[in-house]
């Protein structure tokens, strides 16, 4: 658990780093994402963990994806991520759990993720955090319902979707079980 508060409190650092190398006011990044000046005043001092939709929003904003922004918090990776090793991120408020499978490198553009949605979460992005992104779903247990813009997919066990992001997301769980699926993200 400790290990987790680190990366928590490492996150809130970058993310006033990120703020600050832009040179924005709390003002212009609530602007720009659409998330109020105090909640993104206590995500910097710590003082709260941003859900999977926040830490989404401001990914847009500074033009990274989720892993990217956990990444960059992270100890410096080695080529092989022993699974007692590989970072793991939980939403409480949304069911949603994140795990970095594949050691984060600069300079390479593929990264391999393995996600769960609890029963009934639902986590919607408005927009891609990297457009054009290539992403890679998986599911490995259970059903996902992701809708891309206006189009619906409903995923099961064995079913693999393979799309670029240029639009809005909705992840859903309507199922009774933990959705489970590997994600691989190619950055364009």
């Amino acid at each position: 658990m400790r290990e987790v508060h680190e990366i928590e409190r490492r996150l809130a650092a970058r993310l006033a780093e990120l703020r600050a190398a832009r040179g924005w006011s709390l003002d212009d990044l609530a602007a720009k994402t659409a998330i109020s000046r105090s909640t993104l005043s206590r995500i910097e001092r710590n003082e709260i963990s941003p859900t999977a939709g926040l830490l989404g929003r401001l990914g847009v904003a500074y033009e990274r994806t989720t892993s990217q922004l956990l990444a960059e918090v992270e100890a410096e990776s080695p080529e092989l991520l022993r699974a007692g090793d590989q970072p793991v991120w939980r939403d409480e408020s949304t069911g949603f759990t994140r795990r970095m499978v594949s050691p984060p490198q600069a300079g390479l553009r593929a990264e391999l993720v393995e996600a769960r949605l609890a029963p009934g979460a639902d986590i919607r992005y408005d927009e891609p955090a990297v457009p054009g992104l290539e992403q890679h779903l998986w599911m490995l247990d259970g059903t996902l319902e992701l809708t891309i813009g206006s189009t619906k997919h409903v995923l099961r066990t064995g079913d693999c979707l393979r799309f670029r992001l240029w639009d809005r997301t909705h992840f859903h769980n309507p199922g009774v079980l933990s959705a489970r699926y590997a994600l691989t993200l190619v950055r364009p």
